[in-house]
């Protein structure tokens, strides 16, 4: 089987100015997809589809082949998919006789992959052959049964129909609804080309709980920020109580309970390979010796460690240039 990664590159981006090959944690960002097809089990061709000799070089130098260069007419802001990709196959069937029989889409937008996402997806057509395709898809975040379209007079209509009042239904009643992410589209090559179709007909949806598209400087950050503490060697410093330990407001610290979301999450941190440290204020007013109780609870508890630092000054608010909130933490990885 011909299975063909083809990376989608175009000079022209608004959003962040050549995002495609900005680099992202000391590599350009189509590097990461380059990558990403090398990786894989499955793939045995990989193609960059660009409109720059400049993102064309930086392509041949991660391993992709660029036999040609993008017509403008596919590199503008209106460009189909489909067009780009129906062109890439046609210049390989008119010029080599290659004609893929899968086709990967490998926006260079996700520098963040799971490459057995990737062959899980490749599989699933190669062991159906009713399906035309399978897309990356991800639980939406807001509900379509809740929207409405909104005219010139002010007046709405609901954009389902289908289903009478869904808008007036309690969210947990109504259907779970997904997104396209857009991290991995997997298609035939025989749907692109005979019907000028990303998708053909019998699509099927492949769920992914975290991705990261970047379009956004924000978005680039988060996903920055996601690579650097996935890679380790990240030292994080964690307040106990409030954060780890549920507050005792009598200060009786020998009751407080844990916080088992953030346990979680600390001990994942910890795997990952970051340095956890933890500190605490038990004890700083009072003079009382917690250190004993304080080192029995995180072990029954199972947090995960690697220093514990008793003598945090006491005080209302903390200020610190360098944190992360809570809900960010969470944010990224659960």
């Amino acid at each position: 089987m011909n299975v063909l990664a083809i990376i989608p590159a175009r000079s022209g981006s608004k959003s962040i100015l050549h995002k495609n090959i900005r680099l992202f944690n000391s590599k350009p960002m189509l590097g990461y997809s380059i990558e990403h097809a090398k990786g894989s089990k499955l793939i045995n061709r990989i193609i960059l589809s660009t409109d720059s000799e400049e993102y064309a070089s930086i392509g041949r130098e991660y391993g992709a082949e660029v036999p040609f260069l993008r017509p403008k007419e596919f590199a503008s802001d209106t460009a189909l998919d489909v067009d780009v990709f129906y062109h890439c196959l046609e210049f390989l069937r008119e010029k080599e006789g290659y004609q893929a029989d899968i086709v990967v889409q490998l926006r260079p937008t996700y520098p963040i992959r799971n490459i057995d996402d990737i062959d899980a997806m490749i599989q699933k057509l190669l062991d159906n052959p009713l399906y035309d395709s399978v897309r990356s898809i991800a639980p939406a975040k807001e509900i379509p049964f809740k929207m409405w379209y909104r005219q010139e007079d002010g007046t709405i209509t609901p954009i389902i129909k289908d289903m009478k009042e869904c808008y007036n239904m309690p969210r947990q009643q109504l259907p779970q609804v997904f997104y396209q992410n857009a991290c991995i589209d997997v298609v035939r090559g025989s749907v692109i080309l005979e019907e000028h179709s990303m998708s053909g007909d019998n699509i099927v949806g492949y769920e992914m709980n975290k991705n990261y598209d970047i379009d956004t400087e924000a978005e680039f950050k988060l996903a920055e920020e996601y690579m650097k503490i996935t890679s380790g060697n990240t030292r994080f410093v964690f307040d106990i109580d409030g954060v780890i330990a549920k507050i005792q407001t009598d200060n009786n610290y020998a009751l407080a309970e844990p916080n088992q979301p953030m346990i979680n999450l600390i001990n994942k941190l910890y795997q990952m390979g970051n340095q956890i440290i933890l500190f605490t204020a038990r004890g700083f007013v009072t003079g009382i010796d917690w250190k004993e109780i304080t080192e029995h609870q995180l072990s029954r508890w199972g947090l995960l460690y690697h220093e514990l630092q008793f003598g945090k000054p006491n005080a209302d608010y903390y200020i610190d240039d360098k944190m992360i909130s809570i809900d960010k933490l969470f944010e990224l990885f659960e």
